[in-house]
């Protein structure tokens, strides 16, 4: 699978996904760098102007969100809140079967997730591109 995010600055894109994130860099050119995580291929665009989407356009499958999470934290990521939703200190919301999930936005503003299923909730992968 490949998955594609637009950005307005491949430097600053790539500085967060690769530095942060913890991506490796497959491809670079003009127009596009493009990352591996995980078994996934993301293409990052440029784009001249954007609108990011007010939904996730991307997400990781984790294991030990709280842990996870503090690690994006120190390395400078804030994790999202919305009304209406019981989020815990970290952000965390618990959705009804239990499944852990937070949002973070990258650098142009796209809406990014982590996901932790509960044990017995579902099969899940620790995310090999994120720090663990």
């Amino acid at each position: 699978m490949v998955a594609f995010v637009a950005t307005t600055n491949l430097e600053r894109a790539e500085a967060f996904y690769v530095g942060v994130l913890g991506l490796t860099v497959e491809e670079q050119s003009p127009f596009a760098v493009v990352l591996r995580g995980g078994g996934t291929q993301l293409r990052v665009t440029l784009v001249e102007s954007f609108n990011p989407h007010p939904f996730t356009v991307l997400g990781w499958q984790v294991s030990g969100i709280e842990a996870v999470a503090r690690q994006l934290a120190n390395a400078g990521v804030t994790f999202q809140r919305y009304d209406g939703m019981q989020q815990d200190e970290q952000g965390v919301w618990r959705a009804p079967d239990g499944t852990k999930i937070m949002w973070f936005k990258d650098p142009d503003g796209n809406v990014l997730s982590l996901q932790d299923v509960t044990p017995g909730g579902g099969s899940h992968t620790t995310a090999g591109d994120l720090p663990a």
